[in-house]
Formats: C-alpha cells, structure tokens, sequence
C-alpha cells in the first residue's frame, strides 16, 4: 500500500510540475502576502495631507501649523480662504484634514488666555480620524506646557493656552459601516466580474468551442466586448444589492448621486472584466483562472484603501495601489456615498479608471487569439 501511495504522490508531483503556472503562484503567494500584509497592514497613520486655513495670519498661528507638520503626521498640501475650501478639499482627496486658526489666537496667547484651534477631520476613515485629533491634542498641550513657562506678564489661565476643539465630517459618530458598506462595492465587483470573466475562454477551450470561434468572421476585439458585455448587467445587479442592503440594513447614506455612481460604475466593471480576459487567456484551465483571480484579489484588498488607510502605505506601496483600478473605484464610491462628490470632484480618478481599461482593452484583444492553443 505504501508503495502505491507514493506512486501516486510521484504523478501528482510530475503533474504539478507541469502546471508551471500553479506552481509559481504556490511558491509566490507565500513571499507575496509577506511583502503585502507587512506593508499594508499599519494604523500609525502619518504624512495625512492637510489644508490651513488660517485667520490670524500670525508669527503664532504660523509656528503651530508647522509644529503640526514636524510631527511628521500632516502633511500641508495647501491654504484655503473659508469652510467652503476645506469641503471641496475633502470632496475630491487633496486633504484628509483641516486646520482652522481664528482670527484672535496670537491676540489671547499675548494676554494669557486660552486660546482655540479646530481640528476638522475627513470621518469616511474612523482611522484617520483617531490618529489626526490624537496628535493634534497631544502637540497642544505640549506647546501648552511651554507657553506656561515662558514669561508672560498675566497670570496663566487655568486650562491649557492652546485647546483643540475636534470636528469629524461625513461620518460623525464614527461608524465602522458607514466606512466599510460602500467599499465592499468595489471589492465584490472585484471578485466577481474578475473570476466570471477570467474562466471564459478557458471555459471555451476547455469544451472545444473555441474553435468555432476560430472560424468564425468575429475580430478578435469584437470577441472581447461581447464576453464582457453580458457581466456588466451582473455587476449592476451586485451593486444595486449591496447599496440597497447597506441603506435598509446599516443605515448607510449615499449622498451623492444615484446616476453618477452606476454611470462611472460602468467603467470600473468593465476594467475588471477586460482583466479576468486577459486571465483567461494565459490559464490554460479554469481551475487556473480561478486562482489567478484569487491572486489578484489579494493586493486589492490590501492596498486599495478598504480596509488600511492610503497614507499609511509605504511610496513604493502608493504606486502600485495606482495600478489597481479598486484603488480609484473606491475614493469614487466613497466620494460619492459620503461626501455628495460631484463628476468634477471624481474626475482625475474617472480618467485613472479609463486609462487602466484602455490598456487592459489592448492588451485582452491581443493575446485573445482565434488559434488554438
């Protein structure tokens, strides 16, 4: 019995080194996870892109905003003029935070008193919004300590000198749902458009199909609109019930708009299914393009922002998220969900999204080929 046993362990071993493919992924995943959780997975949350808006314009207000910086934990992106600025900041990822000094910080802290700045905080990341009020309070009550020892002529006040009054926006109370419901848009119509399409042409070699297709008069991007075309409908479907079932079941609002949302989904499905196209056309099987489609939902997850924030991703680990095109999907879906972002707020990640399915597109109609393999 132990003879035949290892008989068969020597045709499994024989045919696994065959499948080339499988065998890369097996000892690349290992190596891969490794490299990705110990990147991804971090909550010190630093270098988060902040705006000023400053009313004092003074010596003081001055020092404070780049005290805020030298913690290494913001990072000023720029000045605004009003509440407005911040907003529309917000709405289209150019700052995570706001910093509002009012017009009589340097005026108090000459007289001795207290003195307020607020801290307002980007709320669709519960994470971010922890580590921005954290550090700000602890940077002023530590220039509060000092400013009591230095010499001035009133007597300190009994209080800290500088108070940061925290204000979350978008998601108040600091709701894990409210973050993680519309997110999990973009990581199902991963999954699924993805995995679906992946398993086409391997399903048509696999059952001897593809040689109709062979002969047939239909160009080889002809054949690839017309394998994703079905899915988009089953992406909608999936869309639909997972916003339905966030707003019934978890009180997730979507403030933005209804059609922008499915009208720039189109895209985001489309780029996914382009990609499960060109899986299909390296597996040689389906069981193969399903695992390469368990691959690739991997760094998605990780670095896309669903479930870590972006700041907290090493530059190296940016530039690959940029790649991805859940990593734009889902400050769309954010954006919109949360924050009401309008089609101009969106319209740098619109064009990342169309860019990635353009190149997807070409490179799906090359290698689909109507030979044989």
């Amino acid at each position: 019995m132990f003879t035949r046993s290892l008989t068969i362990a020597r045709k499994e071993l024989r045919q696994l080194r065959r499948d080339r493919l499988t065998l890369a992924m097996a000892i690349a995943l290992p190596l891969l996870q490794l490299i990705l959780f110990g990147y991804a997975i971090n909550t010190d949350v630093r270098h988060l892109p902040t705006v000023v808006y400053d009313q004092d314009n003074s010596g003081q207000s001055r020092d404070f905003t780049r005290s805020l910086e030298a913690t290494g934990y913001y990072d000023v992106v720029g000045h605004v003029q009003a509440y407005a600025d911040i907003q529309r900041s917000f709405r289209i990822g150019q700052s995570r935070v706001g910093v509002v000094i009012p017009s009589d910080v340097s005026k108090r802290l000459a007289r001795g008193e207290q003195a307020s700045a607020q801290i307002v905080v980007d709320g669709s990341d519960p994470l971010v919004v922890g580590a921005a009020i954290n550090t700000a309070t602890g940077l002023a009550t530590e220039r509060s300590v000092r400013l009591r020892s230095a010499s001035f002529s009133a007597a300190p006040p009994a209080g800290p000198a500088i108070q940061v009054e925290p204000t979350v926006w978008y998601n108040p109370e600091l709701r894990t749902a409210v973050y993680v419901v519309p997110g999990l848009i973009g990581v199902i119509l991963t999954m699924t458009m993805v995995m679906l399409t992946s398993m086409a042409i391997a399903r048509e070699r696999e059952r001897g199909t593809l040689e109709q297709l062979m002969v047939s008069p239909v160009r080889r991007l002809e054949l690839v609109v017309g394998k994703i075309l079905p899915y988009i409908a089953i992406g909608y479907v999936q869309m639909t019930i997972v916003l339905a079932a966030g707003y019934l079941i978890f009180d997730v609002p979507l403030r933005g708009s209804y059609g922008l949302l499915y009208a720039l989904a189109f895209v985001f499905i489309a780029a996914n299914l382009a990609l499960g196209l060109v899986f299909s056309t390296v597996a040689k099987s389906q069981q193969q393009a399903m695992q390469m489609s368990f691959f690739f939902l991997l760094p998605n997850i990780l670095l896309s922002g669903f479930m870590f924030p972006f700041e907290a991703m090493p530059t190296p680990a940016q530039w690959l998220a940029q790649t991805l095109p859940l990593t734009h999907f889902m400050r769309i879906v954010r954006g919109i969900a949360l924050k009401g972002s309008t089609f101009s707020d969106v319209a740098v990640e619109l064009v990342w999204l169309v860019g990635i399915l353009t190149i997807l597109m070409v490179v799906a109609s090359m290698r689909v080929s109507k030979k044989l393999a």
